[in-house]
This record gives structure tokens, C-alpha cells and sequence, in this order.
């Protein structure tokens, strides 16, 4: 069995708000590996597509960032995001109906993603934000059958949070905010092949950074691991690591892509597993500080609009004695 598994993260730039390291797998019974990924976009299509248009209602899979929507216009901002995650998770192998009654703890406590105790955290959002429950439910349904029908099962959803403080302290020990990610991927990487130990797992990461090359550092992190170099060139990356011992059949094949929310399904959907979690917490943390000043004007978390939220909030930080480094990223 082929367990393809994609790994991408969200908020690396911003100053404000947790780095969120998404992560989706599926599994394939018939799938011969030799010839190379599978295209789900197309194994899958009469449930989804690319982009944010499309006639038929299909579930729009693609990178997080051409599908979330402008302020003020027909729809949510996160409808795409919301209505691909939730379907998802609604169709993976272990899900109840639980889309009747539904909140970001819900959705949090599914994805596994562990939330930090500061005050701005703490809250629950009533959800979906852009979609009715029902045609969201008939969504899901939509692309169960259609995974049954491609012999496609999505095993699991997953997110992990690196807030501020945590990720201050790791930039502080390894030496810049590149390493934190990549030690977050490789993390990913270490639990698949650990709950999949005795399958075929190919797992695909969008390009980390400048790095071109990544045989040195799989090889850091796996020293007891024999490591093939199947492609090394700048856009495209494939190793293949075996650990002694392992029988015919498991491995683990590792694929660096540029651009590989484009190339492959589990690498987008990944991503907007990640993008669609911080956006929860991002939610979180604007309401707390919109509701202790009326009139603040709610941020993304990004540098420049950043600087003008903190200016703004000052006032609250000072009274609340709240500790800028659990708040604020160092770089």
C-alpha cells in the first residue's frame, strides 16, 4: 500500500501569530510506484479542482494563498480554505458525522493541533465562517464516494503551532528562523515513518528556502539510514531512505518541490491545513484585543501591519502585563 503524504507551512513572515506546519496523508492500494506520484486532482476530479471557480461546486484544492478571498467581498475570505479543509476532515477514515454541531476546538482538537495557554488564545469561534452546514456536509459526502470510487482513502489531517515564544526560543538555538521550519518538516516526516513504518511512503514538501540540496541534512537526521539521490537539481529534489533491517516494500521516498502546491494535492491541501489553523488562532487573537479596545482594526500579523496593531494595543500589553516575547516574534 502507498501512503502520499504532503507537508506545507503557513505565517513563516508574519511577526504576529503562530507558524503552523500542515501535514495531509492518503493511501492507495493499486497504485505501482514506479511510476512516480499520482496525479489525485485527477483520480479525484468529479469531487475536486484547482482554483476558486469552478460550476459544478467541486472542492477547490490549491495553494492556500491564491484561495483565500478579498475583505468585503460576496463570500467569507476563508470560504475556499474552510470548505476544502472541513470536507476533508469530514471524509478522513476515522470521522463521525460531526459536522451538525461545529467550533475551532472541534476542528483544532481533530487536527491535532495542541493550542498555546495565552490569554489571546483562549475563546471558541462558532463554525463554518463561509459555508452552510448542510452544503458542506453534502460536500464531504461528495468526496468520500469519490475517493471510494478512485480506491483513495485520506488517512488524516494534521497541524502543529509554533507560537511566538516557542518559536523565539528555537530561533535563538539554532541560529535562524529557515532551521525552525525545517526542523518542523523533518518532525512531520519522523512521525510518518514511524506510524508507517511497514508501507511505502512517499512524502512530497514544498522547497524549503535556498536549499537546493538536502541529502546532508535527511543524512544529519537519519545518520543509521542508507540514503539514495534519486534527483538533485534546483527544482526538484527526490532521496529514497531505508533503515536496516526494513522488508521489501517499505521505504521512505522524500520529494523537495518547487512550486509544489502546484505539482502535488497533498502538498496543497497541506497548506491549507495550515493557512486555514492559523487563521482560526489569528480570529482568536483579534477578537480578544478587538473586544479590550473597541475601534482596533484587526491584523493578519504581518510586519508592517503589525507594528501599527502593537502601537495600537501598547496600552493593553502595559496593563495586562503581558510579556511581549510570548506575543511578538524576534525576526
Amino acid at each position: 500500500m502507498l501512503i502520499y503524504a504532503g507537508i506545507d507551512e503557513a505565517g513563516y513572515g508574519p511577526m504576529l501569530g503562530p507558524l503552523t506546519i500542515g501535514c495531509s496523508i492518503f493511501s492507495m492500494q493499486d497504485h505501482d510506484a514506479a511510476t512516480g506520484a499520482p496525479d489525485l486532482w485527477s483520480r479525484l476530479d468529479h469531487a475536486v479542482c484547482r482554483g476558486r471557480r469552478d460550476r459544478g461546486g467541486r472542492l477547490a484544492v490549491d495553494d492556500s494563498k491564491k484561495l483565500k478571498g478579498a475583505k468585503g467581498g460576496r463570500r467569507h475570505p476563508l470560504h475556499h480554505l474552510e470548505r476544502g479543509v472541513l470536507a476533508f476532515l469530514g471524509a478522513t477514515e476515522d470521522a463521525a458525522d460531526w459536522l451538525g454541531a461545529l467550533d475551532d476546538i472541534d476542528v483544532l482538537s481533530k487536527l491535532g493541533a495542541s493550542v498555546p495557554d495565552h490569554a489571546w488564545y483562549q475563546g471558541c469561534t462558532s463554525l463554518p465562517l463561509g459555508e452552510d452546514r448542510g452544503l458542506l456536509g453534502i460536500a464531504s459526502a461528495r468526496l468520500k464516494r469519490s475517493m471510494a470510487e478512485a480506491g483513495v482513502s485520506c488517512r488524516r489531517l494534521s497541524c502543529e503551532l509554533i507560537d511566538a515564544d516557542a518559536f523565539n526560543h528555537e530561533v535563538g538555538r539554532t541560529g535562524n528562523k529557515a532551521s525552525v521550519n525545517f526542523e518542523a518538516v523533518l518532525r512531520r516526516v519522523q512521525e510518518l515513518r514511524t506510524e508507517f513504518r511497514d508501507h511505502d511512503l512517499h512524502v512530497v514538501i514544498d522547497r524549503q528556502g535556498g536549499r537546493t540540496r538536502y541529502r546532508q541534512d535527511l543524512q544529519y537526521a537519519w545518520p543509521d539510514d542508507m540514503i539514495q539521490v534519486l534527483d538533485e537539481d534546483p527544482r526538484l529534489c527526490r532521496y529514497r531512505l531505508r533503515t536496516s533491517g526494513s522488508h521489501d516494500g517499505a521505504g521512505c521516498s522524500i520529494t523537495f518541490a518547487q512550486g509544489g502546491e502546484d505539482r502535488h494535492l497533498p502538498i496543497a491541501l497541506a497548506s491549507m491545513t495550515a493557512k486555514y489553523c492559523r487563521e482560526l488562532l489569528m480570529i482568536r487573537m483579534n477578537t480578544y484585543f478587538t473586544t479590550a479596545c473597541p475601534g482596533l482594526d484587526p491584523t493578519a500579523g504581518y510586519v508592517q501591519d503589525a507594528r501599527r496593531y502593537l502601537q495600537d494595543i501598547d496600552g493593553i500589553i502595559q496593563e495586562r502585563n503581558i510579556n511581549r516575547d510570548q506575543l511578538i516574534r524576534s525576526c
